[in-house]
């Protein structure tokens, strides 16, 4: 098997696997057969299961950061740019198999342990803080209205998990438009 295919199977599996039950709840045996890849080539991608998990890791922040960056991109004007990440959020929550946030799960499991775990998980959190830090500025926000977006961002995606229900993108949302509101100089609404 070509080693793009199998690299592309294995990730494909580890994804669906681990995002769906956990990282340490998966062996590397269940992941050759979900993805149809040899243990040898799986070994030979990915010597250890702390190489795969990493690799896991920096294929979803990517594919994380660009769908969501999309989704705002539609949007006309920086406030409701703003905005759109908690309508992105909702949609995701509400989505099928929706388990909360990979970097924070797999964070909880191996962070103390893994520090490339760890190194994911931040640079993950850090890189969508600069994202919402430029959507605030472009916005007229102060420098801490990122990081207040930020922790609504990230609570909201922990009550959807933990609840079941995406209404927390929507609370979050309201908050965010109350946060903009309050960042505005009187006489220049966004």
């Amino acid at each position: 098997m070509d080693p793009d295919i199998a690299r592309n199977r294995l990730l494909d599996a580890a994804e669906e696997l681990f995002y769906g039950r956990g990282v340490q709840a998966v062996g590397m045996d269940e992941l050759r057969s979900a993805s149809g890849v040899s243990l040898k080539r799986l070994y030979q991608l990915f010597p250890s299961k702390a190489d795969l998990v990493e690799a896991y890791l920096r294929r979803r922040d990517t594919r994380w950061r660009q769908s969501l960056a999309a989704y705002v991109s539609e949007r006309t004007g920086p406030r409701p740019r703003v905005l759109a990440v908690f309508d992105w959020l909702h949609d995701w929550f509400a989505g099928p198999g929706f388990r909360g946030c990979a970097f924070i799960n797999s964070f909880g499991e191996l962070g103390a342990v893994s520090p490339a775990v760890a190194a994911a998980a931040r640079e993950h959190k850090d890189a969508f803080h600069r994202y919402l830090a430029e959507l605030a500025a472009d916005a007229g926000g102060p420098p801490e209205l990122a990081g207040q977006l930020a922790l609504l961002a990230e609570g909201a995606i922990t009550t959807a998990a933990i609840s079941g229900s995406p209404e927390a993108a929507r609370r979050a949302r309201s908050t965010a438009e109350t946060l903009l509101q309050l960042a505005q100089p009187k006489g220049n609404p966004v």
